[in-house]
């Protein structure tokens, strides 16, 4: 026999529970062969492994409900026990101006017109790239996209996976094993998942393979299919990355690669994989690209300001680099040598 305590937090027991327990009776009584007590805010389920995951799955979705909507009704717990979670409460999920949820009822949408605009074009398209400076929110539309497809069960899996290049700190000295090493350059992804889907229900998404947070180099000799696949940071691939990843894609994805062509940790010696595929698909039918700028930075105002201040430095030095070498081409040059001329106009007097 298999245990498993589920703790309720930020949630009004009453509200979620019932009158006397009685949403909790009613799922027990959905699962005879297993134990489901509650105490205070801790539910504990004990029984074989296959119905302890369906009724932890129920749970898990039940306070995702709560914290959509603030309680619980018997109504409720009868549709997520006939698998039939879509509710008359939840029609507004579907509102164009509403990406997904947040694990704690907040709304997630489209805070700038391109932001909406990437929203639109991930719609219409099965690659999508989108790229901007920090700050403009690609990363966390993207994942709130990625949740949406797979509450929809448009997909069955979520992966997410970004290049690991280091910028000016070794893996090397940080201490712990590869997980460990690798978990600090996933963490906003991780931020972006927490703020959407309930910790529980995403504990046993990863548990359970359906949503996979990785690095880029896991992809290699994989077919990604049935899948919401999110490429973060690609502007840190090189050109080898960036094929063997949108070579992975299969028949029933939907890809986005996300890159900042400003914030570019690779060798100098080294191109952007992302900057050299821009060049090459621009232009090919259903794939989709979307441009982001300082006014679509949703971080604090200064950070608007920090990415013109860079743009502005960048420009100078590209306008210096190229009236440097306009120069350099003028002094290399032929210049005309008079003597020849001379010497041609002489032989033709004789």
């Amino acid at each position: 026999m298999v245990e498993k305590v589920i703790t309720l937090e930020n949630i009004s027991l009453i509200d979620f529970l019932g009158t006397e327990n009685q949403n909790i009776k009613q799922l027990a009584a959905a699962f005879p062969s297993s134990k489901i007590i509650s105490r205070g805010n801790e539910i504990k389920i004990q029984g074989q492994t296959p119905e302890i995951t369906k009724i932890n799955e129920i749970l898990s979705s039940l306070i995702d409900h709560y914290h959509k909507f603030g309680k619980i009704t018997q109504n409720s717990v009868n549709r997520y026990l006939s698998d039939d979670s879509f509710t008359d409460e939840e029609v507004i999920v579907t509102s164009p101006d509403i990406i997904v949820y947040g694990s704690k009822g907040g709304v997630i949408k489209a805070k700038t017109p391109n932001q909406q605009k990437l929203v639109d074009t991930v719609s219409k398209n099965d690659l999508t790239f989108a790229l901007g400076p920090a700050g403009t929110g690609k990363t966390y539309v993207s994942v709130a996209l990625a949740v949406r497809a797979l509450k929809n069960k448009e997909v069955k899996k979520i992966i997410i996976s970004r290049p690991v290049v280091e910028a000016g700190e070794s893996l090397g000295f940080l201490p712990g094993d590869m997980k460990e090493k690798v978990d600090p350059y996933l963490r906003p992804i991780y931020d972006a998942l927490e703020d959407m889907i309930p910790v529980e229900k995403l504990k046993y998404y990863q548990e359970n393979k359906i949503i996979e947070i990785a690095p880029l180099a896991y992809m290699r000799g994989r077919t990604l299919n049935n899948a919401f696949v999110l490429l973060d940071e690609a502007q840190n691939t090189t050109p080898a990355q960036m094929k063997m990843f949108l070579t992975r894609m299969g028949p029933n994805a939907k890809v986005m690669v996300n890159g900042d062509w400003s914030q570019i940790d690779l060798p100098r010696n080294q191109r952007s994989g992302l900057m050299e595929v821009l060049n090459i698909l621009r232009g090919v039918k259903g794939i989709g690209f979307v441009e982001m700028s300082a006014d679509d930075v949703v971080r604090h105002r200064l950070v608007k300001d920090i990415v013109n201040a860079y743009a502005k430095l960048e420009e100078e030095r590209r306008a210096a680099r190229e009236e440097a070498k306009a120069a350099d081409e003028k002094d290399a040059a032929p210049k005309p040598t008079r003597g020849r001329k001379k010497t041609a106009s002489k032989e033709a007097e004789v």
